[in-house]
């Protein structure tokens, strides 16, 4: 008891080694403390930080050695020189550490409390031996000893460490000014090291911090890349490849309970230089899943197993592990709903792992999504046949409903066509019947005039001036003339009355022999005004060959309707390119051949062209290039249906960009 009182008087005595020597100049505190201050904004770490300040303080004190010792928070006495400034040819103390009992538990209070050790001779006090050895190894003479409290990161309540002023040449007497000055260097310490634990803290909060995000938006990147497809063999593969990417292991598989609660492995990820599972042991028997049904995975438990030879598993069940060439992994359950479906593992095969929370926790949720994901995918699966059932009701509806609507415009319009033609073909056929009678009075008239002239050589004055007036002699000439126009006029008439009859065959509904090219030209009649010059493209220039063609067992009508849809596209074709290119001379053919039994009529035009992705959906329903309100993607549909379905033809579409299209229409002569 005697010596611990000693020991702790001459460690601990403040005042009675403290002269009235002062430092040569109070303004060597001030610089002191500036000197520190500048060091603390200047140092990029603690480290730095404290070997700068023990420099300073080494000049400025004018001694041999200035350390600072960092107390272990767990064990107090227990610490290491963590910066040191020392005097050549003199041994270091850097990285040394101190185990001091007794100087734990008996000292720390002590400095806690304020006290501070300055101590002129060690030689002269009454230090235990241990201790007085401990100084003399770091050849100290003379010390000044101060507390730095940091409020976290110390022992004993904030006991982070002390800073130690030694001088090793001879002893040295403290002063009053020295106490104070090196006390405010530690303050000045203490805060410098509260802030740069407060930074760190606030560092590693930030860093856990991320990393948690980070997780998190890996894990929603993962979620979603499983949730993209409904198809269940793909929702397998991506589950496997991302989490194994995600995880960073050497394999990761999808287990599938059979109802034995036997398995197989159906998607596999791993690493090239191991043996694939999926390939040579994708049936798995496992005979506690059997015997349990399932086992503890029943009950939403994981399996975590950093190194399987530390497991306490029997022989047998490591036996069945080291098959799969796994020595750590992790194993989740899969549930469908409330079923049990399957497994997720992870594993690790070249070295046993310690396995973290948030691993287990992120393999947990993958589980969970993909759990649902499958459910979404059964559920697609049992809705796939009766949506395409459905789908394929859906577009024979439309396709019915659209031809429909387009053979009900087409019969209004042949009821329109075959109207307008029976009432103009009556009144043509009147005109058309008395132009011979006016011609015959006409010739008469001219006839008897001529007499007149002939015969009555001196007519009355008012005769002569009307004979002048009229140009009679011109009227004689012309009035043949346009009788004869009006002639040919209405027999043109006539033959577009005509023309008009025959594309709309309303009296032939049923399927009747008929000239292929009677029908091609009716509808080139009603077409004729688009071949005409317009503004922005010259006249359309249409050659026709045709061949000797026999007559042809079809619905005139509709075949009409196919003719009138693709004539009509080409000169939309020939016109649009027209309108881009000034130069451009718009031209269409029509050939017409005889295959043995079937004919073939060959529709060209020299427009720009169709994309072969646009010719792969030319005869879709609905299917247009054309600009909204320019085209309903109808017309080539309903011919395709015409010519393939209604006369068991083939309508093909042959286009090369820039140079034109070619449509290919081939009926047999008797469906």
């Amino acid at each position: 008891m005697d010596n611990m009182q000693t020991e702790r008087s001459a460690v601990l005595s403040p005042w009675s080694e403290i002269s009235n020597v002062t430092l040569s100049d109070w303004s060597a505190g001030h610089r002191l403390s500036r000197q520190v201050f500048a060091a603390i904004h200047q140092a990029s770490s603690l480290e730095s930080l404290l070997a700068k300040v023990s420099g300073v303080v080494r000049d400025c004190f004018a001694v041999d050695r200035v350390g600072i010792f960092r107390f272990e928070p767990d064990w107090p006495g227990h610490g290491v020189f963590i910066a040191e400034s020392v005097a050549p040819g003199l041994q270091s103390g850097l990285h040394r550490t101190i185990q001091d009992s007794y100087f734990g538990h008996h000292l720390t209070q002590l400095y806690l409390d304020g006290q501070i050790s300055a101590i002129a001779d060690i030689e002269r006090t009454g230090l235990t031996p241990c201790h007085l050895e401990m100084l003399r190894r770091l050849q100290v003479r003379a010390q000044l000893i101060l507390p730095i409290c940091a409020p976290t990161g110390g022992v004993s309540q904030g006991l982070w460490g002390l800073l130690g002023i030694y001088h090793c040449q001879g002893p040295r007497p403290w002063s009053q000014g020295d106490l104070e000055i090196a006390d405010q260097v530690a303050q000045i310490l203490a805060l410098a090291i509260q802030h740069y634990q407060d930074q760190s803290l606030l560092a590693a909060q930030n860093e856990q911090l991320a990393g948690v995000m980070e997780r998190e938006r890996t894990l929603a990147a993962t979620v979603d890349k499983i949730r993209r497809s409904l198809d269940i063999q793909t929702i397998f593969e991506t589950t496997t490849q991302e989490t194994w990417q995600l995880l960073n292991v050497e394999r990761a598989v999808i287990y599938r309970f059979a109802p034995d609660w036997s398995g197989e492995i159906v998607a596999e990820a791993m690493n090239p230089e191991w043996r694939s599972l999926l390939e040579s042991h994708p049936l798995i028997a496992d005979t506690y899943l059997q015997e349990t049904a399932g086992g503890r995975y029943r009950d939403n438990e994981p399996s975590v197993i950093n190194d399987i030879y530390q497991a306490g598993y029997s022989p047998c069940h490591v036996e069945l592990i080291e098959q799969l060439q796994a020595r750590a992994y992790i194993i989740v359950p899969i549930f469908q709903s409330l079923k049990l479906w399957g497994l997720l593992a992870v594993y690790q095969n070249s070295a046993p792992r310690q396995w973290h929370s948030y691993e287990v926790e992120l393999l947990t949720q993958i589980s969970t999504q993909l759990g649902i994901a499958l459910q979404q995918g059964e559920l697609l699966e049992t809705t796939r046949s009766q949506a395409a059932d459905l789908a394929f009701a859906i577009k024979e509806l439309q396709q019915t409903q659209t031809h429909l609507i387009q053979s009900e415009k087409m019969a209004s319009l042949g009821q329109l066509v075959a109207g307008v033609a029976h009432e103009i073909n009556n009144p043509v056929n009147f005109i058309f019947g008395n132009l011979t009678y006016i011609d015959n009075y006409t010739q008469d008239l001219l006839e008897l005039i001529q007499l007149y002239q002939d015969y009555y050589l001196a007519p009355p004055q008012a005769i002569q001036e009307r004979i002048v007036e009229l140009d009679l002699e011109f009227v004689a000439e012309d009035l043949p003339k346009i009788l004869a126009s009006m002639k040919m006029g209405t027999e043109r008439i006539r033959q577009i009355v005509l023309s008009l009859r025959t594309f709309s065959r309303l009296d032939e509904s049923q399927m009747k022999a008929v000239d292929i090219h009677e029908g091609i030209d009716s509808t080139l009649l009603i077409l004729h005004h688009r071949l005409k010059a317009r503004s922005g493209h010259g006249k359309i220039q249409l050659e026709k060959d045709y061949g000797e063609l026999p007559r042809v067992e079809c619905y005139a009508a509709q075949l009409n309707q196919v003719f009138m849809n693709i004539l009509s596209n080409a000169m939309d074709a020939v016109e649009e390119r027209a309108e881009e290119e000034p130069t451009f001379e718009p031209k269409l053919k029509i050939v017409t051949r005889c295959l043995g039994e079937a004919v073939q009529v060959r529709i060209l035009d020299n427009g720009k062209g169709i994309s072969p992705t646009s010719q792969a959906q030319i005869f879709d329903p609905f299917f247009t290039t054309k600009p909204i309100g320019k085209g309903t993607g109808l017309g080539l549909s309903i011919s395709y249906q015409i010519v393939v379905e209604r006369h068991h033809g083939d309508l093909r579409c042959l286009s090369t960009l820039g140079q034109g299209t070619e449509f290919r229409i081939t009926i047999p002569r008797q469906s």
